[in-house]
């Protein structure tokens, strides 16, 4: 029989910046940076992460941040991994330039760091805030996709009419009156490059004598074997210089030949007799069939997400048909932790009445909670007119100094502490808010996953692992399956809970 248990382990804390950015006419509206700054602060204390820096860039406009120093110290720290979160009020807090918002999603993406916006109730680390930098990427892609179109599109009209088209003259050529022409201290040493290539046939071999004798790359770099192995196929050297036939690939982020129909050959002054660059390149050729292909290392379906329950990652070795633990020898077969895992998976999601009173429950505490938050606005702008109110009298002699003093100090005291009371609140509704949107897409991601388990690839199923697991641990006897599952339970107390997962735990008798 399977039994379900919970079992909520302790993560390290998440190191955190906060982003605060007012400008003066949001200063002017009344919006001050305090404010801003403790909302994100109770926020980032209720996640439980830990506040390692605090960026400020106040009466700052968001047209152009990019270049501020505070921008770059936090860029700077999302790269280093000094901070794994950026928390802020709203993205027009972060920037209202479009571009430059695009910018910060790149950099965040590729450092696997999270945008936390609370206005928005986005939160990257989570499934359904992860949508946003799939949105945010397809923006940029549509974005450059145009650019390179309309780039692309001049490219081979210009080549065809004789027009340079951009980019550094070939290494021995140069460009002159608009045209290629050899370039008298370099064309010699791109020659002998080709000469000692066809006498030694290796491009390292190559690439160490000529830097031996002194001779250097155009920006003073020494010789590589890559760069050996570029200047050998490029047909420039013996007459035939190419123009529009490589397009880049967004995906991959390199390059790639385009079909040789959209190629523009244009006739310049040979380095080298064609025989000889025909000579080098057959040698390449001849190389590169004869390479054995580099096999590509196979990446198992929990690698990474399987733990031991004595707190090592297990890992399946070379042909063996476990996950093993390398510090206490904890195994489990491969088969076994799959089929656990899509069992607890599909049981969960045939439970539809435990998920709807989940979400239920969760709707209910965030109504109540937006209420509590308004009635604590309500009585803040209550207290302040009843304050003004006081300070009237005491203007127009109504009161004396005494009675001012004996009307104001409560007022001011129960004042101060609904201005420390409301950015708590506001922090605990949006723990509640991002974690009801992420429960929600989950929820649906999941739903999709275990329905079509057995028709996904393994590197789909990978992916789709990746994207709602937050760990595996395997004891003797049982497997606890973390998914990215958010509870917004509150405490009585008030403080918002951090969003554990729901731990789904399969029992079971194991042989040995």
């Amino acid at each position: 029989m399977a039994a379900i248990k919970a079992r909520v382990p302790v993560p390290d804390q998440k190191p955190v910046g906060i982003w605060i950015r007012v400008s003066t006419e949001d200063q002017v509206k009344g919006e001050s940076p305090e404010v801003h700054e403790k909302r994100a602060r109770m926020y980032a204390e209720a996640r439980e992460w830990r506040i390692r820096e605090t960026y400020r860039l106040e009466a700052v406009s968001g047209k152009a941040v990019m270049q501020h120093p505070e921008a770059q110290r936090m860029l700077a720290d999302i790269r280093s991994g000094h901070i794994t979160g950026l928390v802020f009020s709203k993205l027009a807090r972060l920037a209202r330039n479009t571009k430059e918002l695009l910018e910060f999603a790149d950099e965040f993406r590729a450092a696997n760091a999270d945008m936390i916006s609370l206005h928005e109730a986005i939160d990257t680390g989570s499934p359904a805030g992860r949508l946003f930098f799939t949105i945010v990427a397809a923006m940029a892609q549509w974005e450059r996709e145009e650019i390179a179109d309309r780039v692309a599109a001049s490219v081979p009209i210009r080549a065809k009419m004789g027009k340079p088209i951009g980019g550094a003259a070939p290494f021995g050529y140069q460009w002159k009156d608009k045209k290629l022409a050899p370039e008298l201290k370099e064309a010699p040493i791109r020659k002998l490059l080709y000469e000692l290539f066809a006498e030694h046939r290796r491009k390292k071999t190559v690439a160490r004598l000529i830097n031996e004798r002194g001779y250097r790359t155009r920006n003073g770099s020494k010789f590589s074997d890559t760069t050996v192995d570029r200047l050998l196929r490029d047909p420039t050297a013996k007459g035939t210089y190419r123009q529009n036939y490589t397009r880049t690939n967004d995906r991959s982020r390199s390059w790639e030949f385009k079909p040789e129909s959209e190629w523009v050959l244009t006739p310049v002054e040979p380095i080298i007799p064609e025989e000889l660059w025909a000579t080098c390149n057959r040698i390449l050729y001849e190389q590169r069939a004869s390479r054995k292909p580099v096999t590509r290392q196979n990446v198992h379906l929990f690698t990474g997400f399987a733990h031991c329950q004595c707190g090592s990652k297990m890992y399946v070795w070379a042909e063996s048909p476990k996950y093993v633990c390398p510090k206490c020898r904890n195994k489990i077969p491969i088969a076994d932790l799959e089929y656990c895992y899509r069992d607890q998976l599909s049981q969960f999601l045939k439970s539809p009445d435990q998920i709807a009173n989940h979400v239920a429950v969760a709707n209910d505490a965030i109504r109540g909670k937006e209420n509590l938050l308004a009635s604590a606005e309500a009585e803040l702008k209550k207290i302040e007119i009843e304050d003004e109110r006081v300070y009237q009298l005491y203007i127009v002699d109504r009161i004396d100094q005494d009675e001012f003093g004996r009307r104001h100090k409560p007022l001011a005291d129960r004042r101060s502490q609904l201005e420390d009371e409301l950015p708590r609140l506001q922090a605990q509704l949006d723990v509640m808010r991002i974690s009801a949107i992420s429960e929600s897409a989950t929820i649906s991601e999941a739903t999709d996953f275990a329905a079509g388990w057995d028709q996904f690839k393994p590197e789909e199923k990978r992916q789709l692992v990746e994207l709602i697991t937050d760990k595996i641990v395997v004891g003797k006897e049982d497997v606890a399956i973390n998914l990215l599952y958010l509870p917004t339970a509150v405490e009585t107390s008030g403080k918002a809970t951090r969003p554990h997962g729901f731990i789904a735990a399969t029992s079971w008798k194991r042989a040995g």
